[in-house]
């Protein structure tokens, strides 16, 4: 089960995961593997340096520490393994309950080799009887809060490296979360760790340096509209849409209405009206693809809340929660038709209303400007 590409065996003796697990698929003579530190009995050499001692049948080998570790599998996670079934943990999560958050926050981390560092990171934090777990890629956030012992810690760890971690918790029967810090001799602090403690084995990884950003200042709490419904047939709607368009990362527009929420495509290829329980209106875009996945990792009834077409989107169900930044989308063609008609007679009453102006306003100015007659003089010549 264990994922970290360094393995802790014995003693503080560590070896390269992928390179130990096939010596040892390789091993023949028996099904029972003796593994001890080295007590000398090898040659000189071997019998002053850190190493184990391999004993399988007949078959007699020698480990150095350090086997099989590069430069690139160094700086990897690293676990430690336990093979005694006595070992007694005290749980303080669920192992399941842990491995199904962390598949519904991995997914929304930032991707790619010219990520940002951080942002390829699950943020955990310690706080009030909580841990929280936090995804972001920039355009999305998602963040599932979890029953936790009291205390205050938090760490970043590679979304890459606990990847694999959710398959081997569903198979633990009890797990332990706890976060350990370093100090030097001054009291200064030099690393913080996540561990993760199993009956069978105890993963280790060391914090990202650096901070996370500000994810609360992003979040509305002022709203002019939500909706209850059904993520499973709006997902299957969505789908329908996306189908449309060779490019999924076209825009939705999502109409929160009178018991019911609207979605549609551009240019009026498609529309889809999903019932829902709903208060307020508004309209706001989205990406499909990001819609999707949400929808997605949701499952089940969620709610919706929106402020405005500018402002992030949220969604909630039992303690999940997704943010959604919105985007720009084209008016429809018939929306557009309409504002173009409506703009056109309002530029035509409005020119109207200033001919009428100027025109009295010239009646005024010239009677105003005309002199009034004393009396007429009589001519002298006819």
């Amino acid at each position: 089960r264990a994922q970290a590409s360094v393995i802790e065996v014995i003693d503080d003796m560590i070896l390269g995961r992928k390179g130990f697990l096939n010596y040892l698929k390789a091993l023949g003579g028996s099904n029972v593997v003796k593994i001890a530190p080295s007590n000398g009995s090898a040659s000189e050499s071997q019998a002053t340096e850190k190493g184990l001692r391999v004993v399988c049948g007949t078959n007699t080998s020698y480990l150095p520490n350090e086997a099989w570790l590069t430069d690139k599998n160094r700086n990897g996670g690293n676990c430690q393994v336990r093979v005694s079934r006595n070992n007694s943990i005290t749980p303080n999560l669920g192992s399941v309950e842990l491995a199904e958050a962390l598949a519904r926050v991995i997914p929304f981390t930032e991707k790619g080799k010219e990520a940002r560092p951080i942002l390829q990171c699950v943020h955990f934090v310690q706080k009030d009887g909580k841990l929280t777990l936090i995804g972001c890629d920039g355009f999305r956030l998602a963040m599932i809060s979890l029953d936790f012992e009291d205390g205050e810690a938090s760490a970043l760890i590679e979304s890459s490296e606990l990847s694999g971690l959710i398959s081997a918790l569903k198979r633990a029967r009890r797990i332990r979360l706890s976060f350990e810090q370093k100090s030097d001799s001054e009291g200064g602090l030099i690393s913080k760790w996540l561990v993760i403690d199993t009956e069978a084995i105890s993963y280790k990884w060391r914090s990202v340096e650096g901070d996370f950003p500000d994810y609360n200042k992003v979040i509305p709490t002022e709203f002019t509209a939500q909706a209850h419904f059904d993520t499973r047939e709006t997902l299957k709607a969505c789908h329908s849409l996306s189908a449309l368009w060779l490019d999924k990362e076209n825009p939705i527009r999502i109409t929160i209405d009178d018991s019911r929420v609207i979605l549609e495509t551009k240019e009026d290829r498609g529309k889809a009206i999903i019932e829902a329980e709903t208060t307020g209106q508004v309209a706001i875009a989205v990406n499909a693809n990001f819609l999707s996945q949400s929808l997605k990792a949701l499952g089940g009834m969620t709610e919706l809340k929106v402020k405005d077409a500018k402002s992030p989107m949220l969604f909630s169900t039992d303690g999940y929660q997704i943010l959604l930044m919105p985007m720009f989308m084209p008016e429809s063609k018939a929306v557009a038709e309409a504002e173009a008609v409506a703009q056109e007679a309002e530029a035509r009453a409005e020119a109207q209303a200033q001919t009428e102006a100027e025109g009295e306003a010239e009646t005024e100015t010239k009677t105003e400007a005309k002199p009034k007659r004393k009396g007429r003089k009589k001519d002298k010549h006819p």
